[in-house]
């Protein structure tokens, strides 16, 4: 039997301010959506959702605040799959919410 590979989708969200029930609108698109990777038996790890504040480190010591200025988006969190190719990862990877609101959705293997 081929052993799947795994793979992290790293969830690339616009920083938008929403009302309650935009944001409960779209954490059920979100579970719908894992859910259906769930049943296929494709989740390696839910993986960790992250808050929009943080810390950069950056060289020579300096430190920023969060969320990464640099940018206009978040990093929200991700999970990891299990697909035998990428392309079967990419495939798992439509449909995702974060697409649906300006987001991406950034797929990469991963290795122990």
């Amino acid at each position: 039997m081929n052993q799947a590979n795994e793979f992290v989708f790293l969830f690339r969200q616009p920083a938008l301010n929403q009302s309650p029930e935009k944001q409960e609108e779209i954490q059920k698109k979100w579970m719908d959506w894992i859910g259906g990777i769930a049943a296929q038996g494709k989740i390696a790890s839910n993986g960790l959702h992250l808050t929009p504040d943080g810390s950069v480190l950056k060289t020579g010591g300096v430190v920023t605040d969060g969320p990464f200025v640099e940018i206009r988006e978040i990093l929200g969190g991700f999970i990891v799959v299990k697909a035998d190719t990428m392309d079967e990862a990419i495939t798992l990877a439509h449909g995702c919410p974060a697409i649906d609101e300006g987001g991406s959705v950034e797929i990469r293997s991963a290795f122990a």
